[in-house]
């Protein structure tokens, strides 16, 4: 877009920015859940358990001159325990790890997945990717062992996530709040990436982008 300012032609630069994101965890947390209800506005309890991995993008109108493709990748519970988390973890720049409140033994397993995470994928300069904790299922009863938000708080800086969220996907809870909280840091962390810059004025990522159709998934 070109506008005349004083008798010159200046030219709007829109960017455009493609985001990998991960959603992890143990089996049965809510990652399907998770991702319907932000990319789709959707939610039901039945669900068939994801095999392997799927994925669903959502376009975001960042600001006026920021559009975000974040392609959100759903990765089945039972593969931290396989070899192909290192496929389906490249190239990613963030990553949300998801818990069952009403199940103490998936809170148990998240330092296993964020071990695994930190091994197999960095920043450029060598660091972890952003990662947020969703404590999901939050409008359900959870177990008498369940973190007090200070220990919470202690969890994640000790474990090195950037925040960590109360979520339900059934009740629409802090959803689209944890996700714009990632994708802030995201963009943060971006400015390191390498780019490439086209004649129109878009900035993208050096990744390759996946087709944008949903495939087949809370706190």
């Amino acid at each position: 877009m070109a506008k005349e300012l004083g008798g010159f032609s200046t030219v709007c630069k829109h960017t455009d920015y493609f985001f990998k994101v991960l959603v992890i965890g143990e089996i049965g947390v809510g990652k399907t859940c998770i991702i319907k209800r932000y990319v789709q506005h959707l939610f039901t309890e039945h669900y068939r358990a994801t095999i392997g991995m799927d994925y669903a993008l959502k376009i975001i109108n960042w600001d006026s001159g920021t559009l975000i493709r974040l392609q959100l990748w759903d990765i089945a519970g039972q593969e931290r325990f396989g070899n192909m988390t290192r496929v389906y973890y490249k190239e990613a720049v963030g990553a949300m790890v998801v818990f069952d409140v009403t199940r103490g033994s998936t809170f148990e397993a998240i330092t296993k997945w964020k071990s695994d995470l930190d091994s197999k994928v960095y920043l450029p300069s060598g660091g972890p990717i952003p990662a947020i904790l969703l404590a999901n299922k939050c409008d359900q009863k959870t177990e008498n062992n369940m973190q007090s938000p200070s220990q919470m708080d202690h969890f994640c800086k000790e474990n090195g996530f950037i925040a960590w969220f109360e979520t339900s996907a059934k009740d629409n809870v802090n959803i689209d709040e944890a996700a714009r909280c990632l994708v802030e840091n995201i963009l943060v962390s971006s400015k390191s990436f390498p780019v490439e810059e086209n004649d129109v004025g878009n900035v993208q990522l050096d990744q390759e982008t996946l087709p944008a159709e949903s495939k087949s998934q809370c706190c």
